[in-house]
């Protein structure tokens, strides 16, 4: 297997530490790992688009409700005064 020496500043190279998901874990694994992650297999289709293009006119408009009238609604007054006194 051909290898090649990659130059990092000490502060990424403590950056791609904190991410490896264990002690052992090489660079190279943790870095393909994290590429595989960048990489959408899925992309969106056509009517998942447009249904995001008329999501985000109504919230151009205004034509939303915040997480908090919802929980009202539903009953959640208890959370809604725990979150108001955070």
């Amino acid at each position: 297997m051909s290898m090649t020496s990659v130059q990092l500043r000490p502060e990424t190279k403590e950056k791609l530490n904190d991410l490896k998901i264990h002690p052992r874990e090489t660079y190279d694994e943790l870095i393909n790992r994290l590429a595989d992650a960048a990489y959408d297999d899925e992309p969106l289709s056509p009517d998942e688009i447009e249904s995001l293009k008329v999501s985000e006119e109504d919230i151009k408009a205004g034509r939303y409700r915040t997480l908090r009238d919802i929980m009202c609604d539903l009953g959640d007054d208890q959370i809604i005064r725990q979150l108001g006194e955070e």
